[in-house]
């Protein structure tokens, strides 16, 4: 009582004083304040008194979350264990068995080991199903199951495994990881080297001057930087890559925000290592952030010819801030803009539709601005490349392929049935895909577009309205017809479904190392700016 009686004195004193300093400020602290009091005495008396039991934190996190969704999708509250995964994709090391795992309800699966580290020396491959960690049961183990592989570097750490229907164990001494920021980097031809930047970690900086520098040594004249697949990271990165091929107090990007603090203007800091160096950046639809920064400015500066697909578009920055008990929540404090000027967010998350969704920017509401040259450049839509390709208008039905681990389990299938001599060689034919689209049936794929959804309760709607027969046999003709159309779209989809197929599966052969191998012979946007790369005229003319 006398904690509630401090509070309600406390509160109008303090919104007094600060309304003499700052009308505005005034207003936000006492709505602010009004809020926090309602929210604490309504889940005080939810919990006390609600008929069954509650569990304070599940209600709280579903709280947080719900609020959090009607922001953007990178304001993020972290508990202790967020905040562990965010300090490992920062800094790319953690202590455990050197393998990417995904995390089910009752079993841990190997997407990818690591070559060399401790799960590929102990034999666990990718597919693998953990269903036992020591003694533990991961079906069994209410917390992230993952957490049981990591622990002290030369401890043991016994898993049971599920590998094409059979048991197996395997005895793991884990050990500390390092996932580079650089996994690739070797020479295309005498002339070209390849530099695949994977995450903009705190080494990203040290390890793109480290094999730039190396390539030089190797006798590259030209260079080709892979940012495909890359989702961002640090932005100070971001800006010590730029230096490496532009000069010293070059802008590179600007933030905006309402905190005036915020507000910042970052300029390269060092003595570059190339300026001269022809330069392709490669990009792709799931290029973003830091990404972004470094290919929009290099492009605004005419600095690299950009090849690939459109860029994610993100355009917004974050800011960790610490809480109590360990956590924090990560904020969206500003937009960042190229050296243009121009702003690359392609979706409006303040503005939705009626199903609230995010919205695209209408390409009518782009506004063009200039490169250094003075080529035309626009805002609102990501970093469109100089050369488009590689570009898969994928739909629902494919992303719902992806998302249900069909193509990964199909690669998992096709490993352990086909012996490969010589990667280098290897090419998915029509008949694989048709193997494939028979995978799909025999794993019972179904998915439910939009439009059976809304047929489905037309027609419950007219049994109900006891309408006549002929409507039931219009809508199954209908359906049918959708079933129809549904593998034509997977029919459509053909090469952006072998892509991905084939990209899994090489893995399985060489381990992803041999995978940027295999992108150096076959993959198209590589081939392409070699091709740029070796008509150094061409190459000029896209920057002009």
């Amino acid at each position: 009582m006398k904690y509630l009686l401090k509070k309600r004195i406390i509160i109008p004193i303090l919104a007094s004083a600060i309304f003499f300093s700052t009308t505005a400020f005034q207003n936000d602290f006492f709505e602010i304040a009004k809020q926090l009091e309602i929210f604490t005495t309504m889940f005080k008396e939810l919990n006390m008194n609600y008929v069954d039991e509650t569990n304070p934190a599940d209600l709280m996190d579903t709280a947080i979350k719900s609020m959090l969704e009607d922001l953007d999708p990178y304001t993020n509250f972290m508990n202790e264990q967020d905040v562990e995964a965010a300090r490992i994709n920062n800094t790319g090391d953690y202590t455990g068995i050197g393998a990417k795992i995904q995390t089910l309800k009752d079993k841990l699966i190997v997407v990818e080991p690591y070559k060399d580290y401790p799960a590929d020396k102990a034999g666990l491959k990718a597919g693998d199903e953990i269903i036992k960690v020591g003694n533990t049961v991961v079906a069994d183990y209410k917390e992230n199951a993952g957490d049981l592989l990591k622990g002290t570097p030369n401890t043991p750490v016994e898993v049971t495994f599920k590998r094409q229907g059979k048991t197996q164990t395997a005895t793991i001494k884990r050990a500390e990881v390092e996932i580079k920021a650089v996994p690739h980097f070797s020479m295309v031809d005498d002339k070209t080297g390849y530099i695949v930047l994977s995450r903009f970690s705190r080494k990203a900086y040290v390890e793109t001057n480290y094999a730039l520098r190396d390539l030089k040594a190797q006798g590259a004249k030209k260079l080709i930087l892979d940012l495909r697949g890359n989702p961002g990271g640090l932005l100070n990165e971001a800006i010590h890559i730029v230096n490496l091929f532009v000069p010293k107090g070059q802008l590179v990007v600007t933030t905006k925000s309402k905190v005036k603090k915020y507000n910042r203007t970052y300029l390269t800091q060092r003595e570059p290592i190339d300026t001269e160096i022809p330069l392709i950046i490669l990009i792709d639809e799931k290029s973003a952030s830091a990404s972004e920064i470094v290919s929009g400015a290099l492009q605004d500066l005419d600095r690299a010819v950009i090849v690939g697909a459109r860029s994610f578009g993100k355009g917004l920055v974050q800011r960790p801030k610490q809480l109590t008990y360990g956590t924090q929540v990560k904020i969206t404090i500003s937009r960042y803009y190229t050296p243009s000027g121009r702003c690359i967010q392609a979706l409006d998350y303040w503005n939705r539709n009626e199903k609230g969704e995010a919205v695209k920017i209408d390409q009518e509401n782009y506004h063009e601005f200039k490169t250094k040259n003075g080529r035309k450049v626009f805002d609102g839509g990501g970093v469109y490349p100089d050369v488009p390709m590689g570009t898969y208008k994928t739909s629902p039905i494919t992303t719902a392929i992806v998302n249900n681990n069909l193509i990964f389990d199909y690669a998992t299938k096709y490993h352990y049935s086909h012996q490969i001599d010589d990667i280098n060689s290897f090419k998915l034919t029509s008949k694989d895909f048709l193997d494939f689209k028979n995978y799909l049936k025999s794993n019972n794929f179904s998915f439910e577009t939009d439009t059976e959804k809304a047929l489905k309760k037309a027609f419950e709607t007219a049994k109900k309205e006891e309408l006549n027969d002929d409507i039931e046999i219009d809508y199954n003709n209908l359906i049918s017809n959708l079933e129809q159309s549904k593998s034509s779209i997977i029919d459509e989809n053909n090469d952006f479904l072998l892509k991905l197929l084939t990209e899994e599966i090489v893995k399985r052969y060489v381990y992803r190392e041999g995978l940027y191998d295999y992108y150096k012979m076959y993959n198209p946007e590589i081939k392409k700016a070699t091709e740029i790369l070796g008509n150094l005229s061409t190459y000029h003319n896209y920057l002009q």
